[in-house]
Order: structure tokens, then C-alpha cells, then sequence
């Protein structure tokens, strides 16, 4: 690798020859949180040593990295060079681990996913994660609407794709992408014709809902914000289902195409469905972190 431009003719190569990938993580996260305190809370970690890891980095370097502020940091143009190089050395580390363990045959990765899984997104993740770790053998876990995490609190995945809101403890998300709710209506229903809905206009409504012990802020989510009469549900066609049988009123993804007999309205006044990929927090295994890092290039979404 080249000498880099912008660091005080420190050579980067003997550097990252004494560098632990750990303090590369480390500035990676200050250096996209833009604030020590939001990265000490990402690394669970506190802020004071976080602080000194990220000094000593600049010592040995001879570079100042990072421009502190009392609102946070901004990154110099050395900062910037070695935001883009530690990427892709933990990249790079990440992959070697994932070999190593494939060399030993303990490569395999289980992922919980909601809902429909032919979802283009999911599709491009599946083939780039597969180009990456061609001798990773992945199991795929398919969840009900029961259950947010996709089975990640009973530690029964690795990783999950899907979307909020649920309880967080334990876990770590990212966003990937947010997709407006409509109101899933019978094609014949007197409110089907309209261009747009508010909840307060389906309050005397049945919706469906979840099975007691869902998740409350799943379960209050898809119920429109408040708790609301109707028949329990558990699969996206028992959904349907319970629309087109009984005239029940539920919210879904604008861009689903819903079953014949069917409509969708948008809905306005209510956040957008964020989809997530979710681990948890405590998760060293690299594959899950190229997983994480595979999910958010492939939904094209912002890097944590």
C-alpha cells in the first residue's frame, strides 16, 4: 500500500504493522457517529478510554484524525483517509476469519427473516453475501408476525431481517430502508376509493391483531398507536384473510400487492415501516458483521 497523502508523511503501512484492529473500530465508529459519546454507547464501552484509545491512535499516527468540538467532531482530511482504509482492513479481517473458520468446517450463519422473503432486497443480499463467502452455509428462519426479533432474544438466529418497532434490549439494529403503511381494506369497502386515510377515520373500526404476549410495541404499532378490537392473527394471510372474510380493517406496506379481492390505501399521521437488520449486541462472530455490512449495501442505506 501507498504511502498516505495528508498524514504527515507517516508511512500507513508500518502503521497499521502496530495498530490492533480493535482501535480501528474503534475510530470507525467516532469517525461515523461524528461524537465520542454516541460511539462510547455504540461500543458499550464508556467515553474515557474510548477517548484516550482514539489519542493514542493520533500519537502514533502523527496525524490529528479528528477536529473535536463541544457538539462533536468533524474529520480531517487524514481522518477521512483512514476512515475509507480501516473500512476496508475490517473488511479484509472480517473475511479472513470467516475463511478460517469455513478451512475448519464451522462456517454457517442462521438468519431469521419476517415476512416475505422474495423481497428484491433480500434477493441482492442473498447473492452478494453469497459471491463473499461462497463456503458459508446459511439456514434461513422464517417467522410469523408473532415475533419481531425473529427468534434473536431466544437465540435462535444470528442475525435477523426485519422490521420495527420491538423491544431492543440486547440487540443492536440498523436501519436499512422505510416503506409507508397504508390501510389493507376489502376492494368494495365505502373507504376503499379514497386517495389517502388517517387512523382517526377507521377508529370505529375491527383491526386485526397479534396473539397476547406480542411484543407491545409491535403490536401497538400495527394496531395504528392504540389498542383496537378484532380477531387474532399471526400470519400475513391470516391477515388477509381476516379482511377479506370479515371486513377487518389492518395496515400493511404500500408496495405489498395485496391478494385479489383487495386494496390498500395509504395511510397518513403514522411513521413508515422501518426494515432492520438486527443482531445481538454482544455478537464477535465476523460473519454476522460482514452479514450486517452485506445488508446495508445491499438495501443502499447509510452506513452506521
Amino acid at each position: 500500500m501507498d504511502r498516505v497523502n495528508g498524514m504527515d508523511g507517516v508511512n500507513w503501512v508500518n502503521g497499521v504493522n502496530r495498530l490492533e484492529l480493535r482501535t480501528l473500530r474503534y475510530f470507525v465508529a467516532v469517525a461515523e457517529e461524528l461524537h465520542f459519546g454516541r460511539a462510547a454507547v455504540r461500543l458499550h464501552m464508556s467515553q474515557p478510554p474510548l477517548s484516550r484509545a482514539i489519542k493514542a491512535l493520533e500519537t502514533e499516527l502523527g496525524a490529528t484524525l479528528l477536529h473535536r468540538t463541544s457538539a462533536g467532531v468533524t474529520l480531517t482530511e487524514a481522518g477521512a483517509v483512514l476512515l475509507d482504509e480501516a473500512r476496508a482492513l475490517l473488511d479484509r479481517a472480517d473475511r479472513v476469519r470467516a475463511r478460517v473458520s469455513a478451512a475448519a468446517g464451522a462456517a454457517t450463519l442462521t438468519v431469521g427473516i419476517l415476512g416475505d422473503s422474495t423481497d428484491p432486497d433480500v434477493i441482492r443480499l442473498a447473492d452478494a453475501y453469497r459471491r463473499r463467502h461462497p463456503h458459508v452455509e446459511v439456514t434461513i428462519r422464517e417467522t410469523d408476525l408473532t415475533d419481531p426479533t425473529c427468534g434473536l432474544h431466544a437465540g435462535l438466529v444470528d442475525a435477523a431481517l426485519t422490521r420495527g418497532p420491538f423491544d431492543p434490549t440486547g440487540l443492536t439494529t440498523h436501519e436499512l430502508r422505510a416503506d409507508p403503511v397504508g390501510a389493507l381494506l376489502r376492494a368494495d369497502d365505502p373507504l376503499a376509493g379514497r386517495a389517502t386515510l388517517t387512523p382517526a377515520e377507521l377508529a370505529d373500526r375491527r383491526w386485526f391483531r397479534f396473539p397476547e404476549g406480542t411484543d407491545p410495541l409491535w403490536q401497538a404499532y400495527w394496531n395504528g398507536g392504540e389498542p383496537r378490537p378484532g380477531p387474532v392473527v399471526r400470519t400475513v394471510r391470516e391477515c388477509q384473510q381476516a379482511v377479506l372474510w370479515n371486513g377487518t380493517v389492518g395496515m400493511t406496506v404500500v408496495d405489498h400487492v395485496p391478494a385479489e379481492g383487495l386494496t390498500v390505501v395509504p395511510l397518513t399521521g403514522l411513521p413508515p415501516s422501518r426494515v432492520v437488520v438486527a443482531w445481538r449486541e454482544r455478537a464477535p462472530n465476523p460473519l454476522i458483521r460482514s452479514f450486517v455490512r452485506a445488508a446495508i449495501t445491499a438495501y443502499d442505506a447509510p452506513a452506521p
